[in-house]
């Protein structure tokens, strides 16, 4: 997965705008900030931050944007030798 395919993701979290008072609350904070990352491990970070806040997170959407976050969050960088 991608840095721009986990901001796609992100931006289902974003459009939910219903929610942000209430199960995003933190959640929205995490994922603004994520949309202006360029550094693929600082992003990495970044999705856990938003993955923990996404606990009581209900969307259709939900389970496919958690998982995602998941596999972009799993994803190693090269290391440099």
């Amino acid at each position: 997965m991608t840095l721009e395919e986990a901001k796609r993701l992100v931006m289902v979290i974003l459009s939910d705008r219903k929610n942000y008072s209430k199960s995003l609350n933190y959640a929205v904070g995490y994922c603004q900030y994520f949309m202006t990352i360029e550094n693929e491990e600082e992003a990495r970070v970044q999705a856990l931050y938003i993955l923990n806040n996404l606990s009581s997170w209900r969307h259709e959407r939900a389970k496919e944007v958690r998982d995602g976050l998941k596999k972009f969050a799993k994803l190693k960088t090269k290391r440099r030798r």
